[in-house]
């Protein structure tokens, strides 16, 4: 009697089991995305009753999009060409119906957009890996912003050896685009591993990082907050009218009081990207005597006409006094094809004529991660 209920318990078990045992092994049937030794990827997909699949992706020429050849049920397709040295991301699309790919778990959120990732080794993209070196320590922070009325969480890097030197550090305060949160530079933009790898080469000072949440009206990303599972959104308020201007002494006031940083101007920087960059701007004016280094990537210039903070008023004044304090750098970059490329080169063409001294970097492509990430890896070793 024992052995007929021990049988039929393993019998039991290995039926409820079958399914989790499908599930870990099915993806390990198809290999995608498979790297090459010389730099072409191949892409697959397991979809036999599919009629058209294709494969969408940063690594494309315009239309970028791809199609995908069927043998056997398995879609299939290799870049013809090598592929630079870089993050890359993709999906798949099966009749029109935009999925990630099943045999890729690594994947990326950008405001409502979720794609799969890939890296290419080499070059500059070398900064972007996980290398063995020493690493610093990535905590998600909440603070109290009285000028926003709420608790507010942002992420900060502390660089290797933070907890045990008892050393002071600058702060590079990192803002990030519309739509994205105190998550988009540690993850889309791969800052964690561009301080750590610089740091160990000896091109960047040791500094801490801090990446706030440029959204006023938030306490935090999307689905980590007491909001819930809200979906992500470019149409949030107070973003681009003042309100989160004039909150970021609240960031500064907790970061001093919370770690070892070097309380003056010249242990301060601040950059963002986009409307980042818009926030680096105006708060670097605002505060003339926070921040010695000011970098503006593909940066918002002026809030829109009907915006009417004092925080944008009186712009070339406080550009006056700002730049009579001397900064250590103010720094701009940006893409060719950016579509805020002449808002950069008429700001630019102010603060000629005014004989305000900045740097210049201009890239190729336009309003993309692949560019940011450039930028702060030209950024950060000019600091401090």
């Amino acid at each position: 009697m024992m052995k007929r209920i021990f049988l039929l318990s393993a019998l039991v078990l290995t039926a409820l089991l079958a399914p989790a045992q499908q599930a870990l092994w099915e993806g390990a049937q198809v290999i995608s995305p498979e790297i090459h030794a010389n730099r072409t990827v191949t892409f697959r997909l397991h979809a036999p009753k599919a009629v058209k699949v294709q494969v969408a992706g940063d690594f494309l020429p315009e239309p970028g999009y791809a199609d995908l050849v069927e043998r056997e049920g398995v879609w299939e397709y290799t870049t013809p060409q090598p592929l630079e040295p870089e993050l890359y991301s993709y999906n798949f699309v099966v009749d029109g119906l935009k999925i990630n790919d099943p045999a890729n778990v690594h994947q990326i959120r950008d405001v409502r957009s979720v794609t799969n990732v890939f890296l290419i080794d080499g070059g500059r993209a070398d900064l972007y890996r996980v290398n063995d070196v020493p690493h610093g320590s990535v905590s998600k922070v909440w603070y109290d912003s009285p000028t926003a009325g709420m608790k507010r969480r942002m992420t900060v890097y502390t660089p290797a050896g933070y907890e045990d030197s008892g050393k002071r550090y600058p702060v590079f305060y990192l803002l990030h685009g519309m739509g994205g949160d105190e998550n988009a530079w540690s993850e889309l933009g791969r800052a964690t591993q561009i301080l750590d790898n610089l740091i160990a080469q000896g091109k960047a000072k040791p500094m801490i990082v801090v990446m706030t949440n440029g959204n006023i009206s938030q306490e935090a990303a999307p689905g980590e907050t007491s909001a819930g599972y809200v979906v992500p959104t470019f149409q949030l308020p107070q973003t681009m009218e003042g309100s989160f201007e004039m909150a970021f002494p609240d960031v500064v006031k907790y970061v001093e009081n919370h770690y070892r940083t070097l309380k003056n101007k010249h242990g301060r920087a601040i950059a963002g990207l986009s409307m980042g960059g818009f926030h680096a701007m105006h708060i670097s004016k605002q505060y003339p005597d926070l921040f010695d280094y000011v970098g503006l990537f593909s940066a918002a210039i002026l809030p829109d006409r009907q915006v009417a903070s004092a925080v944008y008023q009186d712009l070339e004044t406080k550009l006056k006094v700002q730049f009579a304090k001397r900064p250590a750098l103010y720094w701009i970059a940006i893409g060719r094809t950016d579509f805020l490329y002449q808002a950069n080169c008429d700001y630019r063409k102010l603060l000629d004529e005014k004989g305000y001294p900045y740097e210049y970097y201009e890239s190729g492509e336009g309003h993309i991660w692949k560019n940011w990430r450039i930028y702060l890896t030209e950024f950060v070793p000019k600091l401090f």
